[in-house]
């Protein structure tokens, strides 16, 4: 079983909106039901769990209901933090999921997703217990000097870097096992750590999938016009 985990619990503050930006409409349906509808029609997804904001889950069952997201199964409610909010959508699957089903966690903020990517981070996760999507690095990164910030004498060839973002796929049994490792060290779920840095550093080796320049997470609102022109070209080019 291939199940995905959809991260929606987040207020969105840099947005500057009155609303949480995954409800923020755009062409007339909200940013969540974009990417909704990304593993609703993938043929390798089973089901669905949204991680929701408290307070927003039966909106998001009433857009899942307007927008035939049947494959919405179950609503957790987020926590004070994203890896609050992944642990609590990973532990609502204990006695559920098998310990080689495929749990595949999303960021509900990133609408422009390739059915390609999908694919490619199942069949890795499959082969090799877990994938993060990636994609090159193509700027050049330079270190700041520690005795003068301004100035810098080392830099970090890009060819050994990877920019890694959702989707995200683990063997069921290695993230349920993980995240309580995590929470009862301490390890990998503070400030900007995400399911990707934890296992890192609780001493797993991840391997890459296929990613895309197009999934971009919805962040700033430069991010939202980009996302709104998509969403226009791509209803055009559907009528």
């Amino acid at each position: 079983m291939n199940v995905a985990i959809i991260i929606a619990g987040g207020v969105g503050s840099r947005m500057g909106q009155e609303i949480p930006k995954q409800f923020i409409n755009v062409g007339e349906k909200p940013v969540i039901v974009y990417t909704l509808e990304a593993f609703q029609e993938h043929p390798l997804v089973d089901a669905i769990e949204v991680v929701c904001l408290a307070g927003w889950e039966q909106v998001l069952r009433a857009y899942a209901r307007q927008y035939k997201i049947d494959k919405l199964k179950w609503v957790v409610k987020g926590g004070a933090s994203g890896q609050e909010s992944i642990r609590n959508g990973v532990y609502n699957f204990e006695g559920v999921l098998a310990e080689d089903d495929i749990c595949i966690v999303h960021d509900g903020v990133r609408p422009m997703l390739d059915p390609e990517v999908i694919t490619d981070v199942v069949r890795v996760a499959k082969e090799r217990g877990n994938a993060v999507t990636s994609m090159p690095y193509n700027e050049q990164i330079f270190l700041v000097d520690k005795k003068d910030s301004a100035t810098t004498t080392q830099y970090i060839p890009r060819e050994t870097l990877r920019r890694v973002s959702t989707p995200q796929a683990y063997r069921f049994g290695l993230l349920d096992s993980k995240y309580h490792e995590a929470f009862e060290k301490g390890v990998g779920i503070d400030g900007s750590n995400y399911t990707n840095t934890m296992m890192v550093q609780l001493g797993v080796r991840l391997n890459f999938a296929v990613g895309s320049d197009r999934n971009i997470k919805l962040t700033t609102p430069e991010n939202l016009e980009f996302f709104r022109a998509w969403a226009t070209e791509r209803d055009a080019r559907d009528e």
